[in-house]
């Protein structure tokens, strides 16, 4: 394309009408006037927290549910309507917010806790301290503050997985030396099982209260979808079916409401690149095969290296035996080659088991339990990926290592 197609083509954009009348109502963050099918949750986090207006320690308190389900966007309805009330009444209370799996922002201790302390007014370089001046700098400044501190830690998950849960417990100890400001800490995680993985001391000083976010179904899912296209797509740009078919190709991920409002946004995205006055079923189906390329690719790129390798066993494997499923047992086997070609020490089976089961919770691959009788229990590894998908895997990982 020419520079002069290319002034035309961007000329004609701005004359082109829009199927979107206010594209934002379709992104995760945006926060709706009405929150559907969370009510219980709403109601049990306002419980829990509104001892802090009375200048009362809250429990630490963790939210628990798969992506999608609405855990973050209930916390920051929540603790906003919070901070609201104790503004209005003079209460003194602040909500600390971070998201532990951005990248350079509270994806290790050191950051996180430089992240909180910059929220309430410590200025922490963002390297050169010492961890243990870091955690001293923050209780200075808790200190000086009086009332409730309540500490959001949104995908809590992954940041203990990364660094231990130590912070955990030096964050919940805080309380005993503080004289007039009380830490609460709200934990986010998209892991069911996440505590089973703590130190039996750090969940002692948790103690906490914990609030389970089901996936949404199909009829709730539309219901949602629906209220964001009233605000998000002019009057009549939708045909027929296309907000059902999202709901449902959702819901049969494991009811994501960000899922489906990713295929809503995009399909609506690729009508417009193609002139179409109306967003149809066809779109939607485009947008569902880029979303998965887009995903699987994305969600490989920001697996650690051992995962990496697994998966691309696990590749390697289904590819040499031509056969749409693998044994956990010849994975192993075949994992230890790899690892020894690439001079990299390799995991027990039982850590690459586990990675197993990670890579299956990430929607990658697909791991079930059969029975063997006698023999005991195996799991079988499929991968559900077009050829293209898995063939970007393979050459993601092989550029990597230089396999």
């Amino acid at each position: 394309m020419g520079q002069g197609d290319l002034k035309s083509m961007f000329s004609n954009y701005l004359e082109q009408d829009s199927v979107f009348d206010n594209k934002d109502a379709l992104n995760t963050q945006w926060k709706p006037d009405n929150i559907l099918h969370r009510d219980q949750q709403i109601d049990d986090l306002a419980s829990i927290l509104a001892p802090a207006l009375k200048g009362n320690d809250p429990s630490n308190v963790f939210l628990y549910g798969s992506v999608g389900t609405g855990k973050s966007l209930i916390v920051k309805h929540v603790t906003e309507e919070l901070k609201t009330v104790a503004k209005n009444e003079s209460k003194d209370l602040n909500v600390l917010y971070i998201n532990c799996k951005m990248k350079n922002v509270a994806d290790t201790e050191y950051r996180m806790l430089g992240k909180l302390a910059e929220q309430i007014g410590e200025d922490v370089p963002s390297t050169g301290l010492a961890t243990e001046e870091i955690y001293n700098r923050f209780f200075e400044a808790l200190q000086d503050m009086s009332g409730v501190v309540i500490i959001a830690l949104d995908e809590i998950d992954a940041l203990v997985k990364k660094v231990g849960d130590e912070f955990l417990y030096n964050l919940t100890r805080m309380n005993d030396d503080l004289d007039d400001t009380k830490v609460s800490i709200l934990g986010i995680s998209n892991d069911l099982n996440f505590t089973e993985y703590m130190d039996s001391r750090v969940k002692s000083s948790l103690s906490e209260e914990e609030i389970i976010f089901p996936p949404y179904n199909a009829i709730e899912l539309r219901e949602i979808l629906k209220s964001r296209t009233e605000e998000a797509f002019v009057e009549d740009a939708l045909d027929d079916g296309v907000i059902s078919k999202c709901s449902a190709l959702a819901a049969h991920e494991h009811g994501d409401a960000r899922r489906a409002l990713d295929l809503l946004r995009v399909a609506g995205e690729l009508a417009e690149r193609s002139d179409a006055e109306l967003v149809e079923n066809r779109h939607v189906d485009m947008a569902q095969d880029k979303i998965e390329r887009d995903r699987v690719v994305e969600t490989v790129k920001e697996q650690p290296k051992q995962s990496k390798i697994v998966l691309y066993t696990v590749l390697q494997v289904l590819e040499e035996e031509d056969s749409e499923e693998v044994a956990t047992g010849d994975v192993y086997t075949k994992y230890k080659e790899i690892c020894s070609d690439l001079d990299i020490s390799e995991l027990t089976q039982r850590r690459v088991s586990g990675l197993i089961s990670e890579l299956d919770m990430l929607g990658v691959i697909n791991a079930k339990v059969i029975s063997k009788g006698r023999y005991g229990r195996t799991r079988e590894i499929s991968v559900g990926l077009s050829d293209e998908i898995r063939s970007k895997i393979e050459n993601l990982v092989e550029e990597k290592f230089y396999i």
